[in-house]
């Protein structure tokens, strides 16, 4: 190997440390290696398996001990169905929405399958947990496990339980680096049908040790929150001023 060809190598190397993305992976002829092939092989097929993998509420529920629970479903009445048509997962089953808990909650979690059932089912609960213990004062709803849920069956959700806030944590589009991505998206208020994408605040990428940790996001999540009641908005209006959840223990 030539001192060029290695110093190249040395290069691609170091900046692998830095990301996840597939780069600098070399050649075959006119191909990638069979090694690299391979493995972008796995990573479709992990990508496919988590939208596809179905959902258990069970799993959820066993992760959030001594905190009530709710089961709901979307409009869309299976899997086919809520990836073809997006907006039956926006609005909640007419009959599982009648029989949600009404009360005067200041925040109601909603836990969605999403894209992904296993960023859910490994994620979502402890996040759940680590932000609740940082709402002190704070009127709780019993948390919902929606199914075939999108970002916007949240807001459905609120509306009937009367709740203020909505937190959705949903398992987000699997990429060919990460099947397991949780998002969180939080919105003040919504009135379906009417709010969008611009009225929420997201925390993306909730999977440790590669993306936020569980920590970390409910310190951002729990500022957002403190700081979404004080402005009574989210959205675009609403900052997330620190990297650390300081702003969180500063305002609850």
């Amino acid at each position: 190997m030539s001192e060029a060809t290695l110093r190249d190598a040395e290069l691609w190397t170091s900046l692998r440390r830095h990301t996840q993305a597939r780069i600098g992976l070399g050649r075959s002829g006119s191909a990638l290696p069979t090694r690299h092939r391979l493995e972008l092989q796995t990573a479709h097929a992990a990508a496919r398996d988590a939208v596809h993998s179905p959902f258990d509420p069970d799993t959820v529920a066993a992760g959030l001990p001594g905190m009530p629970t709710v089961r709901v479903r979307s409009a869309a009445d299976d899997r086919l169905t809520y990836l073809q048509r997006p907006d039956l997962g926006r609005r909640l089953d007419p009959t599982d929405r009648a029989h949600l808990p009404v009360g005067e909650w200041d925040v109601v979690f909603v836990v969605a399958d999403g894209l992904s059932s296993r960023a859910v089912h490994e994620h979502a609960a402890a996040v759940v947990r680590a932000t609740v213990t940082r709402l002190v004062g704070w009127r709780v709803a019993p948390v919902v496990l929606a199914e075939q849920a999108r970002v916007a069956l949240g807001d459905d959700v609120a509306s009937a339980m009367g709740a203020e806030m909505v937190v959705v944590l949903v398992g987000e589009r699997p990429g060919m680096s990460a099947a397991d991505s949780l998002g969180a998206y939080l919105t003040y208020r919504p009135v379906p049908g009417v709010t969008t994408d611009a009225d929420r605040n997201c925390l993306s990428n909730i999977r440790p040790p590669a993306g936020l940790s569980y920590q970390g996001a409910a310190g951002k999540l729990a500022g957002l929150m403190a700081r979404g009641r004080e402005l009574r908005g989210t959205g675009v209006g609403l900052k997330d001023e620190t990297d650390d959840g300081v702003l969180q223990d500063r305002l609850l």
